[in-house]
């Protein structure tokens, strides 16, 4: 399989489930995404010998709606 991300490119042999992938790799399955064909990937989905898949940090923002926000009286 080719992995690909931002800073390398990886040829791995498989087959292979994403959560093997990932702990070979030494990432934290909650911390990235797994991309193959432009779907996320399942951590229980075994990757193919020819996949072609591309992990990304998971990025999350913003903040919680206050009462005062959503216009609610405290």
């Amino acid at each position: 399989m080719l992995l690909r991300n931002p800073r390398r490119e990886l040829d791995i042999a498989g087959p292979m489930s994403v959560v093997k992938l990932l702990n070979r790799l030494e990432l934290n399955r909650e911390s990235v995404l797994v991309i193959s064909g432009g779907t996320l990937v399942p951590g229980d989905a075994m990757l193919d010998d020819d996949a072609e898949i591309e992990i990304r940090p998971v990025i999350s923002g913003g903040q919680w709606p206050t009462a005062t926000a959503t216009g609610r009286d405290s």
